[in-house]
This record gives structure tokens, C-alpha cells and sequence, in this order.
């Protein structure tokens, strides 16, 4: 959008070409949203809960944003000028709807007003709830350091003492949101071949015939033609550029770190023996591991603490010959001990006879950037086992019998 264009702003000008002029310029500088690129399911699975962070925050960010304008009127026992009035009220709209009010009112009238305190209808939890199906497992919002700038210095451009400043960032918000949005709802259908109607959230924002994220554009909008004079048009979109460069820089963020985490959790060689060395073996897992401490009879005796791997990932380098086995109870898992030093390094395992669990007691510590241990009640294996969500089984033993 050239000056000229902008020039032309005015109350009495239709919101929908400023919301034209302003997206068709974003895209120009910007380019495709990052969202639209090719992800894993690793990498959305790391980006959901940050995405959730801001969508439970924003409105109330928002609401909220007007709060020491209003503050700074009554110490100064002045009036409310109309920008405050203007940006407040569509500021609380905003958050009004975004936490599920203007939904359940149309829905239902005034009679559907109680219905408000039903917060599973914020559209926060409806994202939330798109999310934890698609992964299968319930998620909470991830207030990343990365996150947490970015909704500081969002709020900064909110409740700017500068009507012109305060409407290119409310604007540039909700015009990027209806990219981000449509970008992310294409790349998550994608990567995990669902139906595109089976996700509310993304459904309600920017899909069907009525889309919500239009008319937050187009309310927003309007706030040019009435806060924007002809002589600040160049400072405007200064502003609305950099509020928009923000916003995007964001999600830029976001797939930088979830593109190293997934580095992170890419898998290398470890070393490994038992105590007299006459048993080595590599065994490849992430940098970053995920073991299990086991309180049945066997593990509690010998230290065993488990890292489970499928059965290709392990190595014996030399001293096979020295491995004698034991097996009790049940006969499943083959626990292999080195005769010389009595050290278990790894074995079969019960819960998973095709693999091995490893001692990660028995590994290089020089290639372990971490390790996360959780518990697992091996003592009553059955029920415990029998408990556990769909997913990796952890490697455990059964029961020493009575």
C-alpha cells in the first residue's frame, strides 16, 4: 500500500480495503507465513503448546492493554478521550469473544448469558482441545522465554500512549492471525491426515462461509479511518510494519527452536560396558535420554536403570561370549548378566522381548546431554503396565513370585 493509498483512509471508507491494502502489503515485505512450511509431527507437537500459550493469554493481554490509559486519565481527573473509548471497546470485543461470549449470546440470546462461566468454550481450550486429539495426549501451554517476549513486547504495542501506535498493533495482530491461523490449520491437517472440519478451533477461525477472523480484521481496521490522521499515514505503517515483523518474528522463533530440539532428540552413538569391560557395546538413542526407575525385586537388587530401544539400535562390540542369562517367573524377559563381574548392561525385556532395555548406569556419561527419569511401579507390574497411556512402552520386569 503506497501513502497515496493510505492517504485516502477514512471513516467513511469500507474496513474491508483496508483490510485488502494492509494484507496484500504484509505479504509483499513477509512473504508466505513460515507456518505453511513442511513440518513433522515432532515439530508441531513442540509448537501446539507455545501457540496455546499465546492464544490463552492474548485477550486478556488485550482486555486489559487500555488499563493505565484509563488509570493516567483519573490521576490527572480528566476526561476519557475518544481514542481510549475506540480502542477499548474493540479490545474488549475482542476478548469478549475470544473467551467464547459472543458465540454463546448468539447461539443462544441473552438467556445463554449465564453459559459464559462454561470456559471449555474459550477459544483457547477449543484450540487445546484440537491439539491433545490430534497428538493424543492432553497438553498445557508452554510460556517459553521466546513466548513470554513476545507477549511483553506485544502488550507494549497495545497500551502504547499513542492512538496510532495502539491501532497498528491491534491491527497487525488480527491481520496476521487470520495468515498464521490458515497456514497453521494446512500444515496440521497435513501432517497428521486429519479431517480439516474435525478442528474447531481452526474451523471457527477461517473456514466455512462466516469466518470470525474476518470480522476482527475488519473491526480493527476501522480504527485507521478513525484514529489516523492524512499527515501520520507514513508513520502508521511504520508502525503497523513493525508490528506485524513482530508478530511474525515470533513464529520465525518458534520453528527455529523446535527445528533444534528436534536435532536435539536426533539419535547417536553411545558407548557402553559392564564393570570389567570384558562386555562393550554402542547403542544409538538421543543426546537427551528418557530412563525409567523401576522399584520391582530385580531392579531395586542390581540398580537397573532403563532405556528402552528396538532391537537394531544396540551393538555388541565384543564380549558376547561372557553373557550368561537368568530368567524367572513368567520366562519372558531374558536378563543377561556378564559372568566376570556380575553386571547387567542390558537385556530383554518383558514389556518389550523384540528390543533392549539398557543400564544407562552402564553407559558413557560424555555423550548424555540429560537424562529425565520417571517411576514406574514395577513392584505391581500388571496393574501398572496395565495403566499406562497408548504409547512407547517403558521397559520394566515383573514380580519376583512369592
Amino acid at each position: 500500500m503506497t501513502s497515496s493509498q493510505a492517504s485516502r483512509f477514512s471513516p467513511d471508507q469500507p474496513p474491508q480495503s483496508f483490510c485488502a491494502h494492509l494484507t496484500e502489503r504484509a505479504r509483499a515485505l513477509f512473504g508466505a507465513h513460515p507456518f505453511a512450511e513442511e513440518l513433522s509431527k515432532e515439530q508441531v507437537g513442540s509448537l501446539l503448546p507455545e501457540y496455546l500459550a499465546m492464544s490463552q493469554a492474548f485477550p486478556h493481554l488485550q482486555a486489559g492493554s487500555q488499563k493505565d490509559l484509563v488509570f493516567d486519565a483519573m490521576h490527572h481527573n480528566r476526561d476519557l478521550p475518544r481514542d481510549i473509548e475506540l480502542t477499548s471497546v474493540v479490545a474488549n470485543f475482542i476478548c469478549w469473544d475470544e473467551t467464547g461470549g459472543y458465540g454463546r449470546v448468539l447461539q443462544g440470546g441473552k438467556a445463554a448469558l449465564p453459559n459464559i462461566l462454561l470456559t471449555e468454550n474459550f477459544h483457547s481450550n477449543l484450540f487445546r482441545r484440537d491439539a491433545s486429539r490430534l497428538l493424543g495426549r492432553a497438553i498445557r501451554p508452554n510460556y517459553s522465554a521466546t513466548t513470554n517476549r513476545y507477549l511483553h513486547s506485544l502488550y507494549d504495542g497495545l497500551s502504547a500512549k499513542d492512538p496510532v501506535v495502539r491501532c497498528a498493533y491491534m491491527v497487525a495482530f488480527e491481520l496476521h492471525a487470520a495468515d498464521m491461523i490458515q497456514a497453521l490449520w494446512t500444515t496440521t491437517v497435513k501432517t497428521f491426515d486429519a479431517s480439516p472440519d474435525d478442528l474447531e478451533y481452526f474451523r471457527s477461525h477461517v473456514g466455512g462461509k462466516d469466518p470470525a477472523e474476518r470480522y476482527h480484521g475488519e473491526m480493527t481496521s476501522r480504527l485507521i479511518g478513525e484514529l489516523v490522521p492524512a499527515d501520520r499515514n507514513g508513520f502508521f505503517l511504520d508502525e503497523f510494519d513493525r508490528a506485524y515483523r513482530l508478530n511474525l518474528q515470533w513464529c520465525h522463533d518458534l520453528l527455529r527452536i523446535v527445528s533444534l530440539e528436534q536435532n536435539d532428540r536426533s539419535e547417536i552413538e553411545h558407548r557402553g560396558h559392564c564393570h570389567c569391560g570384558s562386555v562393550k557395546f554402542r547403542v544409538r538413542a538421543p543426546r537427551q535420554l528418557s530412563a525409567v526407575r523401576c522399584n520391582c525385586s530385580i531392579c531395586q537388587m542390581s540398580g537397573f536403570m532403563h532405556l528402552l530401544v528396538p532391537g537394531d539400535r544396540l551393538t555388541i562390540e565384543c564380549g558376547e561370549e561372557f553373557l550368561i542369562t537368568y530368567q524367572f517367573n513368567k520366562n519372558i524377559a531374558r536378563h543377561t548378566f556378564c559372568r566376570v563381574c556380575g553386571v547387567k548392561p542390558f537385556y530383554r525385556p518383558r514389556s518389550n522381548p523384540a528390543g533392549f532395555s539398557i543400564n544407562v548406569r552402564c553407559l558413557d556419561k560424555t555423550t548424555i546431554e540429560s537424562i529425565r527419569i520417571d517411576e514406574f511401579d514395577g513392584e505391581h507390574w500388571e496393574q501398572a503396565f496395565g495403566s499406562m497411556q497408548p504409547g512407547p512402552k517403558f521397559c520394566t520386569e515383573e514380580q519376583t513370585p512369592e
